[in-house]
């Protein structure tokens, strides 16, 4: 994997940069569709390359694991070959979905013991066995198993984690040493940086994990519930220490405004559900504001979704008739919805790029910052 940055911008911290894998080029900053279960909801992977035209998407090595299980992934030849896909693929290690069955799961120094959540199986993920399962999937990056603390957490319990995952790591980088990639591409395995909003704590973190001299990496327990500003304030911390000619993904976030500060803050990656799990609560996401399509001021509004939009999506339909299908609860309402909102995360970071090469990114933000906070 090799990644080069082609511009910094004069006033923040952006950056715009080039990551080359196996599978292709990936221009950043980047916003990574979130495909769980090797499905970005309701999209098609044709839309997602040739309308969307997303360099790269997530898979998650829970999900993956439990459904269809690494044996059939194997059997298709990775997880590019089963789900048609030959540009890049991220995978999570399922640390999140772990710290999310905090009631049905045991956190031990060998692993976590968990209930799967579809028939009460019990597993277990060691870092170890993480590798083995991101090895079958056949990512071009894959995350190290590590844990994910939620929001408010002690600082006590945050330490303890924090040097949890540091072991973790050790052990993740050690294993793959013994286990070789399946599918005849190079795989880069990112760490992840934890400490929860501690300064001190996330200071040793990046520290610890940047000496390990990886492809890139990640900021991980963030956009867990607490404050917006808090988020920023981490971030910040954490990229200034953070090796800048590797590439850094702040994971899990979120809106498109958290999206623009984050990259000037000197994020180049970034993933979330929300453009397609709002889009299916009808929420709709444009450089001039916010739409909620299923309110009755829609009714016999026949302009176009967006004019200004990006997928053919925005152009064909008209806002009456998208309210009308949710209101149907037609299922087309919603993967339009998400055709669009996934078409306007990828330009905006596209954009956010180009002005980044331009040097007016500052200007440019500090204008979309303000406009896409409106309520249309």
């Amino acid at each position: 994997m090799d990644f080069e940055i082609l511009k910094t911008d004069e006033h923040t911290k952006a950056r715009a940069g080039k990551i080359t894998t196996s599978h292709g080029v990936i221009e950043t900053p980047i916003f990574m569709p979130v495909g769980t279960v090797g499905s970005v909801k309701g999209v098609h992977q044709r839309e997602l390359k040739d309308d969307i035209n997303a360099d790269i998407i997530l898979g998650n090595t829970y999900h993956l694991y439990l459904r269809p299980q690494t044996p059939i992934l194997e059997k298709a030849g990775g997880l590019h070959k089963f789900i048609n896909w030959d540009r890049n693929i991220l995978t999570d290690s399922g640390g999140y979905q772990v710290y999310s069955l905090a009631a049905n799961r045991k956190i031990k120094e060998e692993g976590v013991k968990f209930k799967s959540h579809i028939d009460g199986s019990f597993h277990v993920f060691s870092p170890e066995k993480v590798m083995e399962i991101e090895r079958s999937i056949g990512a071009d990056i894959m995350m190290a198993f590590d844990e994910c603390t939620p929001y408010p957490c002690e600082y006590g319990y945050a330490k303890r984690s924090m040097h949890l995952t540091h072991r973790w790591l050790d052990r993740c980088i050690a294993h793959l040493e013994k286990v070789p990639p399946k599918y005849g591409y190079h795989q880069s395995l990112f760490p992840i940086v934890q400490g929860s909003v501690y300064k001190d704590l996330r200071t040793q973190s990046v520290e610890y994990i940047a000496s390990k001299n990886a492809d890139g990496n990640a900021i991980g327990g963030l956009s867990v519930g607490e404050p917006v500003e808090q988020m920023y304030e981490i971030t910040e911390l954490v990229c200034d220490i953070l090796p800048k000619n590797k590439p850094r993904y702040l994971m899990g976030v979120g809106t498109p405004v958290n999206i623009l500060e984050n990259i000037a803050l000197g994020v180049d990656m970034m993933d979330c559900v929300m453009p397609t799990r709002n889009a299916r609560n009808g929420m709709l996401f444009t450089a001039k504001g916010i739409i909620n399509i299923k309110n009755k001021k829609w009714e016999d509004d026949f302009s176009s979704i967006d004019p200004d939009g990006h997928t053919y999506v925005d152009t064909y339909y008209t806002k009456a008739y998208l309210r009308h299908l949710f209101a149907a609860n037609e299922f087309l309402g919603k993967q339009i919805a998400s055709i669009h909102n996934l078409g306007f995360y990828l330009w905006l970071v596209r954009e956010a790029r180009r002005q980044i090469v331009a040097g007016t990114f500052l200007t440019w933000k500090t204008k979309m910052v303000t406009d896409m906070s409106n309520r249309l």
